[in-house]
């Protein structure tokens, strides 16, 4: 085989570029121009050889190659420049470009896709009771079944700090479920406190994970359900019930008290304002006494006997204003006089409440304020004799 005029020189220094180009040309054109028969290599007499381009083959080549490396990474996504296996770069939404494979490639990532996990049970079907079944701090075994939803916020710790992030995502879960139900009791974790220990666990979540720099943002913790485990349901259902039964006395006691509550402060307030109203009438009365006694007292350091008798007058009138009035005269064996005054006040009254209404004079005898007048005075008369 006789080698190329650039390869025969062996101690003259490096081959001329041109030389060995233009040799390569050659072979190329040697191969596309033979016809296929013989064992010469040379062409036939009659045929051209095939005249090739080879620089500009080779930079429309290299030109390709390069253009491979132009890349785009949609909103919301991150792109992971690696060089042989080594993170270079992260580069934002947007055209970008790398050097081609093998020497670069670029991996995409989805910052905004929502990632969810299942503990206690899966997606399939079937529960996973060993991740389930959790402790609580009165010494009770509850089967808790929840899910985890979380997204990415840093792609360089998610892609080269962490292996296997959906299984350390789960992992820490669990752990920080069962260390909020172990600290709190069955009934709460049951029933009334579902809402606090999903908010505590995402917020221990979020500190461990970021402890272990995952890269990751939890999202949210959601209960998929808490029960007690299958060999004491029916224990528990009664349990349930009993509280059922509680909670409805304990609304009926307050929509009684409620009712009776408003009332009472109601009634409070008038008893109260009755008194105000009593204390000051009561005080006022005690006032003016008081200062009507002061004016008599002045009146009898002047007048004393005048005094005593207009005040037995006032007490003999109020005495004798609403009490029946009968006048007898006795005087030296006279007959008895019997003058009934209110009886024949009343019968006057009633006689003009008749003559009203009927529009008529009544044939009766009636006793009339005249004959009351005289009566007196006849009775005044006898009396003076």
């Amino acid at each position: 085989m006789k080698l190329p005029a650039w390869a025969q020189r062996n101690n003259e220094g490096p081959p001329d570029l041109d030389e060995v180009f233009r040799d390569l040309n050659q072979k190329i054109n040697t191969l596309f121009g033979k016809k296929g028969g013989g064992g010469n290599n040379r062409p036939p007499a009659n045929d051209k050889p095939l005249d090739l381009p080879i620089v500009p083959i080779i930079i429309t080549v290299i030109g390709i190659w390069l253009a491979t490396g132009f890349y785009i990474v949609d909103e919301g996504w991150r792109g992971v420049v690696l060089q042989f296996g080594k993170h270079v770069d992260t580069t934002e939404p947007g055209p970008h470009w790398h050097i081609p494979f093998p020497i670069e490639t670029v991996e995409k990532v989805n910052l905004q896709n929502v990632r969810e996990i299942a503990v206690g049970y899966r997606s399939e079907g079937g529960k996973e009771l060993r991740e389930s079944l959790m402790l609580t701090s009165d010494e009770n075994i509850i089967d808790l079944q929840f899910a985890v939803q979380y997204d990415l916020k840093s792609v360089e710790d998610f892609r080269f700090k962490n292996r296997s992030t959906e299984d350390s995502v789960r992992g820490v879960a669990e752990t920080v479920m069962r260390e909020v139900v172990g600290k709190n009791k069955m009934d709460f974790a049951l029933y009334e406190g579902k809402a606090e220990i999903a908010a505590q666990t995402k917020e221990l979540m979020q500190a461990v994970l970021d402890r272990y720099k995952s890269g990751i943002n939890v999202i949210n913790v959601t209960m998929q359900n808490a029960q007690p485990p299958e060999q004491v349901q029916a224990a528990f259902e009664d349990a349930i019930k009993a509280q059922q039964d509680l909670d409805r006395q304990r609304n009926e006691g307050q929509a009684y008290a409620n009712d009776v509550i408003p009332k009472a402060r109601g009634q409070a307030a008038r008893l109260r304002e009755e008194a105000a109203g009593y204390k000051l009438r009561v005080e006022s009365e005690a006032r003016g006494d008081a200062s009507r006694f002061e004016e008599v007292l002045a009146q009898y350091a002047k007048a004393p006997e005048v005094t005593k008798q207009r005040i037995y007058m006032e007490a003999q009138e109020q005495v004798m204003e609403n009490a029946t009035k009968v006048i007898v005269n006795q005087n030296n064996g006279a007959s008895l006089l019997n003058l009934p005054l209110d009886k024949l006040m009343a019968a006057t009254v009633a006689s003009e409440t008749a003559r009203n209404v009927t529009k008529k004079q009544s044939q009766a005898p009636v006793v009339s304020d005249r004959a009351v007048d005289r009566t007196l005075d006849a009775l005044r008369d006898r009396t003076s004799r």
